[in-house]
Protein backbone atom coordinates (compact mmCIF):
# COMPACT_ATOMS: atom_id res chain seq x y z
CA UNK A 1 0.00 0.00 0.00
CA UNK A 2 2.88 2.21 0.79
CA UNK A 3 3.43 2.66 -3.22
CA UNK A 4 0.24 4.27 -3.56
CA UNK A 5 0.88 7.60 -2.01
CA UNK A 6 4.93 7.29 -2.63
CA UNK A 7 4.93 10.69 -4.61
CA UNK A 8 3.63 9.14 -8.03
CA UNK A 9 0.22 8.91 -7.49
CA UNK A 10 -0.64 11.49 -9.52
CA UNK A 11 0.88 10.33 -12.44
CA UNK A 12 -1.61 8.28 -14.59
CA UNK A 13 -0.53 5.61 -17.13
CA UNK A 14 -3.15 4.70 -20.15
CA UNK A 15 -2.61 3.53 -23.80
CA UNK A 16 -4.37 2.64 -26.88
CA UNK A 17 -3.60 0.33 -29.96
CA UNK A 18 -3.71 1.47 -33.47
CA UNK A 19 -6.64 0.16 -34.95
CA UNK A 20 -7.62 2.56 -37.24
CA UNK A 21 -9.82 5.96 -36.72
CA UNK A 22 -12.08 6.23 -33.89
CA UNK A 23 -15.62 5.73 -33.18
CA UNK A 24 -18.39 6.97 -30.53
CA UNK A 25 -17.45 3.94 -28.29
CA UNK A 26 -13.83 5.10 -27.98
CA UNK A 27 -14.63 8.84 -27.44
CA UNK A 28 -17.17 7.56 -25.10
CA UNK A 29 -15.36 4.55 -23.00
CA UNK A 30 -11.82 6.33 -23.30
CA UNK A 31 -11.19 9.90 -24.44
CA UNK A 32 -13.50 11.72 -22.59
CA UNK A 33 -12.19 10.30 -19.33
CA UNK A 34 -8.56 10.87 -20.61
CA UNK A 35 -9.53 14.83 -21.08
CA UNK A 36 -10.81 14.87 -17.61
CA UNK A 37 -8.13 13.24 -15.97
CA UNK A 38 -5.08 15.34 -17.81
CA UNK A 39 -7.07 18.33 -16.21
CA UNK A 40 -6.04 16.35 -12.45
CA UNK A 41 -3.51 14.07 -13.04
CA UNK A 42 0.07 14.33 -14.69
CA UNK A 43 -0.47 12.08 -17.07
CA UNK A 44 1.41 9.81 -20.08
CA UNK A 45 -1.00 8.80 -22.90
CA UNK A 46 0.50 5.88 -25.62
CA UNK A 47 -0.12 4.32 -28.67
CA UNK A 48 0.51 0.58 -27.77
CA UNK A 49 2.27 -0.30 -31.38
CA UNK A 50 3.73 -3.45 -29.78
CA UNK A 51 0.55 -4.40 -27.84
CA UNK A 52 -1.23 -4.50 -32.06
CA UNK A 53 1.74 -6.63 -32.97
CA UNK A 54 0.83 -9.66 -30.56
CA UNK A 55 -2.45 -10.35 -32.75
CA UNK A 56 -1.75 -8.23 -35.71
CA UNK A 57 2.08 -9.44 -36.36
CA UNK A 58 1.32 -10.53 -40.17
CA UNK A 59 -0.62 -7.13 -40.98
CA UNK A 60 1.78 -4.56 -39.87
CA UNK A 61 0.45 -2.17 -42.30
CA UNK A 62 -2.50 -2.06 -40.67
CA UNK A 63 -0.90 -0.71 -37.22
CA UNK A 64 1.96 2.19 -39.45
CA UNK A 65 -2.06 3.08 -41.40
CA UNK A 66 -3.56 3.80 -37.91
CA UNK A 67 -1.41 5.11 -35.74
CA UNK A 68 -1.45 8.80 -37.03
CA UNK A 69 -5.31 8.64 -37.52
CA UNK A 70 -5.39 7.55 -34.34
CA UNK A 71 -3.45 10.74 -32.66
CA UNK A 72 -5.11 12.92 -34.98
CA UNK A 73 -8.74 11.64 -33.21
CA UNK A 74 -6.88 12.11 -29.72
CA UNK A 75 -6.28 15.67 -30.30
CA UNK A 76 -9.52 16.15 -32.12
CA UNK A 77 -11.47 15.01 -29.08
CA UNK A 78 -9.84 17.21 -26.70
CA UNK A 79 -6.50 15.15 -25.71
CA UNK A 80 -3.92 18.01 -25.15
CA UNK A 81 -0.08 17.09 -25.50
CA UNK A 82 0.47 20.66 -23.93
CA UNK A 83 -1.22 19.57 -20.63
CA UNK A 84 -0.45 15.35 -21.10
CA UNK A 85 2.27 13.61 -22.71
CA UNK A 86 1.39 11.97 -25.73
CA UNK A 87 4.21 9.21 -27.14
CA UNK A 88 4.34 6.13 -29.17
CA UNK A 89 5.39 2.94 -27.29
CA UNK A 90 8.21 1.83 -29.66
CA UNK A 91 9.73 5.05 -29.68
CA UNK A 92 10.39 4.61 -26.34
CA UNK A 93 12.98 1.74 -26.02
CA UNK A 94 13.08 1.80 -22.00
CA UNK A 95 9.66 -0.29 -22.11
CA UNK A 96 11.33 -3.33 -24.44
CA UNK A 97 14.55 -3.19 -21.45
CA UNK A 98 11.93 -2.92 -18.23
CA UNK A 99 10.05 -6.10 -19.92
CA UNK A 100 12.98 -7.91 -20.43
CA UNK A 101 14.03 -7.37 -17.19
CA UNK A 102 10.92 -8.20 -15.80
CA UNK A 103 10.70 -11.80 -17.08
CA UNK A 104 13.52 -12.70 -15.63
CA UNK A 105 11.70 -12.99 -12.53
CA UNK A 106 8.63 -13.40 -13.61
CA UNK A 107 6.93 -16.54 -12.99
CA UNK A 108 5.55 -18.59 -16.34
CA UNK A 109 2.66 -19.33 -14.24
CA UNK A 110 1.32 -15.70 -13.49
CA UNK A 111 0.97 -15.18 -17.62
CA UNK A 112 -0.55 -18.18 -18.28
CA UNK A 113 -3.53 -17.94 -15.39
CA UNK A 114 -4.30 -14.45 -17.37
CA UNK A 115 -7.95 -14.95 -17.57
CA UNK A 116 -7.60 -13.41 -21.00
CA UNK A 117 -5.23 -15.21 -22.08
CA UNK A 118 -6.91 -18.69 -23.05
CA UNK A 119 -9.82 -16.52 -23.38
CA UNK A 120 -8.23 -14.44 -26.77
CA UNK A 121 -6.81 -17.65 -28.04
CA UNK A 122 -10.28 -18.83 -28.23
CA UNK A 123 -11.87 -15.96 -29.48
CA UNK A 124 -9.37 -15.29 -32.35
CA UNK A 125 -8.89 -18.93 -33.22
CA UNK A 126 -7.96 -18.08 -36.39
CA UNK A 127 -5.05 -16.05 -35.63
CA UNK A 128 -1.53 -18.11 -34.91
CA UNK A 129 -1.17 -16.60 -30.96
CA UNK A 130 0.64 -19.63 -29.68
CA UNK A 131 3.68 -16.97 -29.50
CA UNK A 132 5.53 -15.78 -26.58
CA UNK A 133 4.52 -12.03 -27.42
CA UNK A 134 0.73 -13.14 -27.06
CA UNK A 135 1.55 -14.93 -23.93
CA UNK A 136 4.30 -12.22 -22.84
CA UNK A 137 1.93 -8.89 -23.17
CA UNK A 138 0.28 -8.73 -20.04
CA UNK A 139 4.12 -8.60 -18.60
CA UNK A 140 4.81 -6.07 -21.30
CA UNK A 141 1.90 -4.06 -20.03
CA UNK A 142 3.68 -3.92 -16.28
CA UNK A 143 6.69 -2.67 -17.98
CA UNK A 144 4.33 -0.30 -19.61
CA UNK A 145 3.02 0.72 -16.24
CA UNK A 146 5.88 0.44 -13.97
CA UNK A 147 8.66 2.80 -16.22
CA UNK A 148 7.07 5.70 -15.23
CA UNK A 149 6.20 4.74 -11.83
CA UNK A 150 2.73 5.40 -12.60
CA UNK A 151 0.43 5.50 -8.92
CA UNK A 152 -3.18 5.21 -11.39
CA UNK A 153 -3.94 3.49 -14.04
CA UNK A 154 -7.09 3.88 -15.96
CA UNK A 155 -9.12 0.32 -16.45
CA UNK A 156 -12.70 -1.30 -16.20
CA UNK A 157 -13.36 -3.99 -13.93
CA UNK A 158 -12.75 -6.54 -16.45
CA UNK A 159 -8.86 -5.42 -16.38
CA UNK A 160 -8.38 -5.19 -13.21
CA UNK A 161 -6.81 -8.50 -12.83
CA UNK A 162 -4.16 -7.07 -15.67
CA UNK A 163 -3.22 -4.65 -12.94
CA UNK A 164 -2.83 -7.09 -10.30
CA UNK A 165 -0.31 -9.22 -11.95
CA UNK A 166 1.50 -5.44 -12.51
CA UNK A 167 1.14 -5.09 -8.77
CA UNK A 168 2.65 -8.71 -8.06
CA UNK A 169 5.56 -8.09 -10.37
CA UNK A 170 6.37 -4.40 -8.22
CA UNK A 171 6.19 -6.61 -5.21
CA UNK A 172 8.34 -9.46 -5.94
CA UNK A 173 11.24 -7.42 -7.56
CA UNK A 174 11.12 -5.20 -4.42
CA UNK A 175 11.55 -8.06 -2.44
CA UNK A 176 14.38 -9.30 -4.59
CA UNK A 177 16.19 -5.94 -4.91
CA UNK A 178 14.86 -3.49 -2.53
CA UNK A 179 17.58 -4.55 -0.07
CA UNK A 180 20.46 -2.33 -1.34
CA UNK A 181 23.81 -2.16 0.46
CA UNK A 182 23.66 0.05 2.98
CA UNK A 183 19.97 0.38 2.57
CA UNK A 184 19.68 1.39 6.49
CA UNK A 185 22.23 3.89 6.53
CA UNK A 186 21.16 5.87 3.09
CA UNK A 187 17.61 5.69 5.00
CA UNK A 188 19.06 7.17 7.78
CA UNK A 189 20.74 10.11 5.62
CA UNK A 190 17.20 10.63 3.65
CA UNK A 191 15.43 11.25 7.21
CA UNK A 192 18.47 13.73 7.95
CA UNK A 193 17.59 15.14 4.49
CA UNK A 194 14.19 16.03 5.48
CA UNK A 195 15.51 18.90 8.19
CA UNK A 196 15.35 18.55 11.59
CA UNK A 197 11.90 19.02 12.33
CA UNK A 198 10.19 16.75 9.86
CA UNK A 199 13.44 14.20 10.56
CA UNK A 200 12.19 13.74 14.27
CA UNK A 201 8.46 13.76 13.21
CA UNK A 202 9.50 10.93 10.33
CA UNK A 203 11.05 8.69 13.12
CA UNK A 204 8.01 9.30 15.78
CA UNK A 205 5.16 7.99 13.33
CA UNK A 206 7.69 5.13 12.41
CA UNK A 207 7.87 4.07 15.64
CA UNK A 208 4.14 4.34 16.42
CA UNK A 209 3.49 2.24 13.34
CA UNK A 210 6.11 -0.52 14.13
CA UNK A 211 5.33 -0.51 17.43
CA UNK A 212 2.17 0.09 17.66
CA UNK A 213 0.38 -0.84 14.16
CA UNK A 214 -0.91 2.46 14.25
CA UNK A 215 -2.62 2.87 10.61
CA UNK A 216 -3.35 7.18 10.89
CA UNK A 217 0.63 7.24 12.21
CA UNK A 218 1.42 5.30 8.42
CA UNK A 219 -0.80 7.49 6.58
CA UNK A 220 0.15 10.57 8.16
CA UNK A 221 4.12 9.66 7.58
CA UNK A 222 2.99 9.20 3.96
CA UNK A 223 1.45 12.28 3.74
CA UNK A 224 4.82 13.84 5.39
CA UNK A 225 7.27 12.42 2.76
CA UNK A 226 4.53 13.59 0.01
CA UNK A 227 4.85 17.16 0.51
CA UNK A 228 8.54 17.15 0.24
CA UNK A 229 10.42 19.13 -2.12
CA UNK A 230 14.01 18.82 -1.07
CA UNK A 231 14.92 15.10 -1.67
CA UNK A 232 15.46 12.91 -4.44
CA UNK A 233 12.44 10.46 -5.49
CA UNK A 234 14.89 7.58 -4.97
CA UNK A 235 15.01 8.56 -1.51
CA UNK A 236 11.73 9.29 -0.92
CA UNK A 237 11.32 5.72 -2.50
CA UNK A 238 13.80 4.53 0.53
CA UNK A 239 11.96 6.09 3.21
CA UNK A 240 8.77 4.83 2.22
CA UNK A 241 9.97 1.07 2.25
CA UNK A 242 11.61 2.01 5.82
CA UNK A 243 8.55 3.94 7.19
CA UNK A 244 7.15 0.23 6.73
CA UNK A 245 10.27 -1.66 8.19
CA UNK A 246 10.88 -3.13 4.43
CA UNK A 247 13.47 -2.15 1.72
CA UNK A 248 13.23 0.25 -0.79
CA UNK A 249 10.39 0.49 -3.08
CA UNK A 250 11.87 0.95 -6.21
CA UNK A 251 8.62 -0.23 -8.30
CA UNK A 252 5.76 1.25 -6.60
CA UNK A 253 2.17 -0.63 -7.30
CA UNK A 254 -0.05 0.98 -8.91
CA UNK A 255 -3.47 1.38 -8.11
CA UNK A 256 -7.20 0.89 -10.36
CA UNK A 257 -8.63 3.75 -11.26
CA UNK A 258 -11.74 2.50 -12.15
CA UNK A 259 -13.43 4.10 -15.21
CA UNK A 260 -17.48 4.38 -16.02
CA UNK A 261 -18.44 1.93 -18.03
CA UNK A 262 -19.15 2.66 -21.22
CA UNK A 263 -23.03 3.00 -22.15
CA UNK A 264 -21.97 3.96 -25.94
CA UNK A 265 -24.00 1.19 -27.79
CA UNK A 266 -23.13 -0.46 -31.51
CA UNK A 267 -25.82 0.70 -34.50
CA UNK A 268 -27.33 -3.10 -33.28
CA UNK A 269 -27.64 -2.49 -29.74
CA UNK A 270 -24.67 -4.72 -29.21
CA UNK A 271 -21.07 -3.12 -28.25
CA UNK A 272 -20.23 -0.73 -30.46
CA UNK A 273 -16.87 -2.74 -32.18
CA UNK A 274 -14.96 -2.34 -35.66
CA UNK A 275 -15.13 -6.51 -35.27
CA UNK A 276 -19.13 -6.06 -35.53
CA UNK A 277 -19.50 -3.34 -38.49
CA UNK A 278 -21.57 -1.48 -36.26
CA UNK A 279 -19.85 1.73 -35.36
CA UNK A 280 -20.06 5.37 -36.24
CA UNK A 281 -16.64 6.89 -36.59
CA UNK A 282 -15.62 10.52 -35.19
CA UNK A 283 -14.58 11.35 -38.49
CA UNK A 284 -17.67 10.09 -40.53
CA UNK A 285 -19.43 12.50 -43.05
CA UNK A 286 -22.35 13.48 -42.02
CA UNK A 287 -24.98 12.28 -44.47
CA UNK A 288 -23.02 8.75 -43.71
CA UNK A 289 -24.20 9.28 -39.96
CA UNK A 290 -27.97 10.06 -40.72
CA UNK A 291 -28.05 7.54 -43.17
CA UNK A 292 -26.46 4.90 -40.47
CA UNK A 293 -29.15 5.82 -38.16
CA UNK A 294 -31.98 6.07 -39.98
CA UNK A 295 -31.26 2.48 -41.00
CA UNK A 296 -31.24 1.17 -37.52
CA UNK A 297 -33.05 -1.65 -36.67
CA UNK A 298 -35.48 -1.01 -34.02
CA UNK A 299 -37.99 -2.70 -32.01
CA UNK A 300 -39.09 -5.66 -34.44
CA UNK A 301 -42.52 -5.77 -32.76
CA UNK A 302 -43.40 -2.47 -34.85
CA UNK A 303 -43.99 -3.81 -38.60
CA UNK A 304 -46.38 -1.30 -39.16
CA UNK A 305 -46.62 2.25 -38.67
CA UNK A 306 -49.82 1.49 -35.93
CA UNK A 307 -48.14 -1.27 -34.09
CA UNK A 308 -46.87 -0.11 -30.53
CA UNK A 309 -43.19 -0.93 -29.64
CA UNK A 310 -41.50 -1.54 -26.35
CA UNK A 311 -38.11 0.68 -25.53
CA UNK A 312 -36.29 -1.94 -24.28
CA UNK A 313 -36.35 -4.29 -26.86
CA UNK A 314 -34.95 -1.05 -29.56
CA UNK A 315 -31.22 0.06 -29.95
CA UNK A 316 -32.54 3.21 -30.97
CA UNK A 317 -33.80 3.90 -26.89
CA UNK A 318 -30.06 2.99 -26.18
CA UNK A 319 -29.26 6.25 -27.75
CA UNK A 320 -31.23 8.23 -26.58
CA UNK A 321 -29.99 7.39 -22.78
CA UNK A 322 -26.68 8.50 -24.10
CA UNK A 323 -27.96 11.56 -26.33
CA UNK A 324 -31.52 12.52 -24.81
CA UNK A 325 -32.61 14.36 -21.89
CA UNK A 326 -35.19 13.84 -19.12
CA UNK A 327 -37.77 15.39 -21.87
CA UNK A 328 -37.10 13.75 -25.08
CA UNK A 329 -36.36 10.57 -23.48
CA UNK A 330 -40.02 10.61 -21.67
CA UNK A 331 -41.35 11.85 -25.50
CA UNK A 332 -39.83 8.90 -27.26
CA UNK A 333 -40.67 6.22 -24.59
CA UNK A 334 -44.07 6.93 -24.61
CA UNK A 335 -44.55 7.80 -28.51
CA UNK A 336 -43.43 4.09 -29.13
CA UNK A 337 -45.30 2.35 -26.78
CA UNK A 338 -48.68 3.97 -28.23
CA UNK A 339 -47.67 4.06 -31.64
CA UNK A 340 -47.71 7.91 -31.30
CA UNK A 341 -44.53 8.53 -33.26
CA UNK A 342 -43.07 6.34 -35.81
CA UNK A 343 -39.66 4.80 -35.47
CA UNK A 344 -38.08 7.61 -37.83
CA UNK A 345 -39.53 10.64 -35.80
CA UNK A 346 -38.06 8.61 -32.84
CA UNK A 347 -34.66 8.80 -34.68
CA UNK A 348 -34.63 12.14 -35.35
CA UNK A 349 -33.17 13.64 -32.02
CA UNK A 350 -30.70 11.37 -32.15
CA UNK A 351 -29.57 11.93 -35.01
CA UNK A 352 -29.42 15.86 -34.39
CA UNK A 353 -27.34 15.33 -31.33
CA UNK A 354 -24.63 12.71 -32.78
CA UNK A 355 -24.47 15.72 -35.28
CA UNK A 356 -23.96 18.21 -32.68
CA UNK A 357 -21.33 16.54 -30.75
CA UNK A 358 -19.09 15.46 -34.05
CA UNK A 359 -18.93 18.68 -35.30
CA UNK A 360 -16.22 20.27 -33.50
CA UNK A 361 -14.36 16.94 -33.25
CA UNK A 362 -14.26 16.60 -37.30
CA UNK A 363 -13.49 20.71 -37.53
CA UNK A 364 -10.21 20.10 -35.05
CA UNK A 365 -10.05 16.45 -36.74
CA UNK A 366 -9.59 18.41 -40.31
CA UNK A 367 -7.35 21.09 -39.00
CA UNK A 368 -4.81 18.88 -38.06
CA UNK A 369 -5.18 16.85 -41.02
CA UNK A 370 -4.12 19.97 -43.39
CA UNK A 371 -0.69 19.83 -41.47
CA UNK A 372 0.52 16.30 -40.63
CA UNK A 373 4.40 17.43 -39.80
CA UNK A 374 2.47 19.69 -36.48
CA UNK A 375 0.98 16.46 -35.25
CA UNK A 376 4.36 14.60 -36.09
CA UNK A 377 5.86 17.07 -33.52
CA UNK A 378 3.85 16.52 -31.33
CA UNK A 379 4.71 13.01 -31.23
CA UNK A 380 8.18 13.48 -31.03
CA UNK A 381 8.54 16.23 -28.30
CA UNK A 382 5.97 13.74 -26.26
CA UNK A 383 8.60 10.73 -26.79
CA UNK A 384 11.57 12.59 -25.68
CA UNK A 385 9.75 13.78 -22.30
CA UNK A 386 8.43 9.67 -22.00
CA UNK A 387 11.78 8.38 -22.40
CA UNK A 388 13.36 11.11 -19.99
CA UNK A 389 10.74 9.81 -17.33
CA UNK A 390 11.41 6.05 -18.07
CA UNK A 391 15.16 6.63 -18.00
CA UNK A 392 14.63 7.52 -14.38
CA UNK A 393 13.11 4.36 -13.78
CA UNK A 394 15.75 2.27 -15.47
CA UNK A 395 18.42 3.74 -14.39
CA UNK A 396 17.44 2.30 -10.27
CA UNK A 397 16.33 -1.06 -11.89
CA UNK A 398 19.84 -1.51 -13.50
CA UNK A 399 21.45 -0.67 -10.35
CA UNK A 400 19.11 -2.40 -8.20
CA UNK A 401 20.22 -5.77 -10.07
CA UNK A 402 23.59 -5.17 -10.50
CA UNK A 403 23.51 -3.77 -13.97
CA UNK A 404 24.97 -0.32 -13.25
CA UNK A 405 28.66 -1.14 -14.19
CA UNK A 406 29.66 2.24 -12.60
Amino acid sequence: MASVLSGHSVRVLSGMRPTGRLHLGHYHGVLKNWVRLQAEYDCFFFIADWHALTTHYENPHIIEESVWDMVIDWLAAGVDPNTATLFIQSRVPEHAELHVLLSMITPLSWLERVPTYKDQQAELKDKDLATYGFLGYPLLQSADVLAYRAGLVPVGEDQVPHLEVTREIARRFNHLYGREPGYEQRAEEAISKLGKKNGKRYRELRTAYLEQGDAEALATARALLDRQKNITIGDKERLFGFLEGGGKIILPEPQAKLTPSAKMPGLDGRKMSKSYDNTISLREEPAEVERKLKTMPTDPARVRRSDPGDPAKCPVWQFHEVYSDDKIREWARAGCRSAGIGCLECKQPVIDAVLAELKPIQERAAEFARDPVVVKNMITDGCRRARDAAEETLVEVRASMGLAYN
